[in-house]
């Protein structure tokens, strides 16, 4: 079981992230990891072996801040825990991406990567992913258009969030077999596997369906489905509070 959170504001988001991978810890993990864009415009990731509070010691050795950025629990599938297996993911030109799930055609498309000249640093299918993303970056120049081509080419079960360094505006996020939910703040926008760890900062949520591919910004959001249609999704309003069970009322095995 795996954990995801993402941020966009005007404001410090670490802190966000951070308290959002620690109200995940139930679902289990062996690492934990964070990305975010900085003040110089790049792309800095931490990760770190163990819980969430290595992570943090992590962020004090070596504090970062920014207004975009994601996180991560991770639970060994490909790959054995280790930092260099843990989430985020980073590609080429500053891509970095988190993903739940388990993609069935990797190694097919490792092969294919790598042919065209991509190195990789794990044993992930995560990083498949991310590298692939930069593939159809270099074919579409737009985020969004190569996310919803990558996640056409994968088989099996996934939920990212995606960013780029290039594109400091938004996040990109697709659902696939593993839930992911978009939480609406005012001037400022989060995205999670599980509301518990957006509660502390909004209580008002967006459940993507099967096959939805949605960037989201500061002020707005949007969601194409899997046929490449403009849909509206409901907005729910949780009831549960900032100390309720951090379990929630929203349970995956992804």
């Amino acid at each position: 079981m795996c954990g995801i959170v993402g941020a966009i504001a005007q404001r410090d988001v670490v802190p966000i992230l951070i308290e959002g991978l620690r109200r995940l810890e139930y679902r289990g993990y062996d690492s934990a990891g964070v990305a975010v864009l900085s003040d110089t415009g790049t792309i800095k990731r931490l990760r770190a072996v163990g819980k969430v509070r290595m992570l943090q010691d992590a962020l004090d050795a070596d504090p970062t801040s920014g207004l975009l950025g994601i996180a991560h629990t991770r639970w060994a599938t490909h790959g054995v825990p280790s930092e260099r297996n843990a989430h985020p993911h980073i590609s080429r030109d500053g891509i970095a991406l988190v993903h739940n799930g388990i993609i069935e055609n990797h190694e097919e498309l490792r092969a294919e990567l790598q042919g065209a000249g991509y190195e990789f640093t794990s044993e992930t299918d995560t990083e498949v992913i991310a590298h692939r993303v930069h593939y159809h970056l270099q074919k579409t120049s737009d985020l969004f258009k190569a996310v919803r081509a990558t996640v056409a080419e994968l088989e099996g079960a996934y939920a990212l969030v995606v960013i780029s360094q290039k594109d400091p505006e938004r996040l990109v996020l697709a659902r696939q077999g593993c839930p992911v939910v978009i939480g609406l703040g005012d001037g400022e926008n989060f995205v999670a596997s599980d509301v518990a760890a957006l509660l502390p900062v909004t209580r008002k949520f967006i459940f993507l369906e099967e096959g939805d591919v949605c960037e989201v910004r500061r002020d707005r959001y949007r969601i194409l489905d899997k046929d490449g249609n403009t849909v509206q999704r409901n907005v729910h309003e949780s009831e549960l509070s900032a100390d309720a069970a951090e379990k929630g009322d929203f349970r995956t095995t992804c």
